[in-house]
């Protein structure tokens, strides 16, 4: 996939049967996706014109032009929508980034030691996290706050990680806390 591209939205299952969509914004504003013109597919030989779109909890019911039955709709499920990068505003604080410049950058420690590479920011409804994952080791999760995320240096590919004392070590960590009264309550 081409760089110059940016993934905006994901298309779900079909609402209703007169060719509506549930889709998934990836941005602040859910609505901003309709505000870009064609999103294209992945591969780039499908274009789809938003027709309408309306906020229903998380998401956002949406229909295209040219779809309206749910048989076509639901050939839609799964579909990854982009937009091209040059269509995206210009950020106006040094301290606001777009998601994907950050995807893949490495993590590094305040000394410059290498963490990981980060491969995700998700927001699962307390705020964003920033994924990491080590060569080799399970990935885990900081906030994306200023106190774990000190320094982010674009030109450079690195991201400066403070990794929380909890984050490091929780297992053995967790052990070593027990009440082993906690055990026997919960087996009594």
């Amino acid at each position: 996939m081409s760089e110059d591209r940016i993934l905006i939205a994901r298309i779900g299952a079909a609402h209703g049967v007169r060719g509506e969509v549930r889709v998934k914004p990836f941005g602040d504003d859910p609505l901003s996706f309709c505000d870009y013109g064609p999103l294209e597919t992945a591969d780039g030989k499908r274009r789809l014109v938003v027709k309408s779109a309306r906020l229903q909890k998380a998401m956002v019911v949406t229909r295209f032009e040219g779809i309206d039955d749910r048989n076509a709709a639901e050939a839609l499920n799964g579909l990854d929508l982009y937009i091209p990068r040059d269509a995206l505003p210009e950020l106006d604080d040094e301290d606001e980034f777009y998601h994907t410049d950050l995807l893949g950058l490495e993590a590094v420690a305040p000394g410059g030691e290498t963490i990981g590479e980060i491969v995700a920011l998700p927001d699962f409804g307390a705020g964003t996290l920033v994924e990491i994952r080590p060569q080799g080791a399970q990935s885990f999760y900081v906030p994306f706050t200023r106190e774990a995320v000190p320094e982010i240096d674009l030109a450079a590919g690195k991201v400066t990680i403070v990794v929380p004392e909890s984050t490091e070590g929780d297992e053995a960590q967790d052990d070593e806390e027990r009440d082993p009264r906690a055990d026997n309550e919960a087996a009594g």
